[in-house]
């Protein structure tokens, strides 16, 4: 088997675009790929973290991105694979975890274990699935920070 064949088959093959799914998928996928690129990449997700939800949830949330990479890379079934920062596929091992974070952030529990336990074994998918929804909850954040609505809701003063 070469070494592309390997690749499609373990989780990296395409499954769609970035662009079809929701801002916390996109989101999720977003950082995994950051995270997986190391320190350099991670202190700017870090920095992101911080500027769009504060220096008390910043680093929360960083922390919370930090916990569930490492469980995924310590009890994972396999290691995740995922694209380049810059491409616009999205792979298969990507999309399960967008669909997990995005599972676990709407707080459909039951759901998001069953995924986590696809992901790593199956006494670490509670952790895991709390992580999630930590994270995903503040991707949730983000996305409605910036929404241009909401930009302009709170950048308008009070005259009475």
């Amino acid at each position: 088997m070469t070494g592309t064949q390997a690749h499609t088959r373990r989780g990296g093959a395409p499954v769609g675009y970035i662009d079809e799914l929701d801002a916390v998928g996109a989101g999720a996928v977003k950082y995994l790929r950051m995270w997986s690129d190391g320190p350099e990449a991670q202190a700017i997700a870090d920095r992101n973290f911080a500027l769009l939800l504060g220096p008390q949830q910043g680093p929360v949330t960083t922390r919370a991105l930090d916990q569930l990479m490492q469980i995924c890379a310590r009890y994972g079934r396999r290691p995740l694979m995922r694209h380049g920062q810059t491409c616009k596929c999205l792979g298969g091992d990507e999309s399960c975890f967008a669909t997990f974070v995005s599972t676990a952030c709407d707080g459909d529990r039951e759901d998001a274990l069953l995924i986590a336990m696809n992901i790593v074994r199956a006494d670490m998918a509670p952790q895991l699935a709390d992580l999630a929804q930590t994270f995903g909850l503040a991707l949730k954040r983000i996305s409605l920070l910036s929404r241009p609505s909401a930009r302009k809701h709170v950048a308008q003063p009070t005259l009475h």
